[in-house]
């Protein structure tokens, strides 16, 4: 199972940007999916998440201004971020908890991260 995130990129304060994390390989069944990022200097901390049937769940400090969303026909998330601020800057990775053959237990995969940066 692969993850590619796309979609990142420089942007201004005020800006909007909307990721991508698309989902290729041996993939049974998709169940949560989440982005989350990694500022330099610091840990990594999770910014969203979205059940298989759409329940949706994000940190604080991005509430009302992402959105989270997904495509399962497409085995495909989206994170659109609006509003930016400088402190988004981050590298922004997806994850899956994906069963790759029924029975077999599913496991959590990220993708490689890609690049935000919010400055004028």
């Amino acid at each position: 199972v692969q993850l590619q995130a796309s979609g990142g990129g420089l942007v201004q304060p005020g800006g909007s940007l909307r990721l991508s994390c698309a989902a290729s390989g041996s993939i049974f069944t998709i169940y949560t999916m989440a982005w989350y990022r990694q500022a330099p200097g610091k840990q990594r901390e999770l910014v969203a998440t979205i059940t298989s049937g759409g329940g949706t769940n994000y940190a604080d400090s991005v509430k009302g201004r992402f959105t989270i969303s997904r495509d399962n026909a497409k085995k495909t998330a989206y994170l659109q971020m609006n509003s930016l601020k400088p402190e988004d800057t981050a590298i922004y990775y997806c994850n899956a908890e994906v069963r790759e053959r029924i029975y077999v237990r599913p496991r959590d995969y990220w993708g490689q991260g890609t690049l935000v940066t919010v400055s004028s």
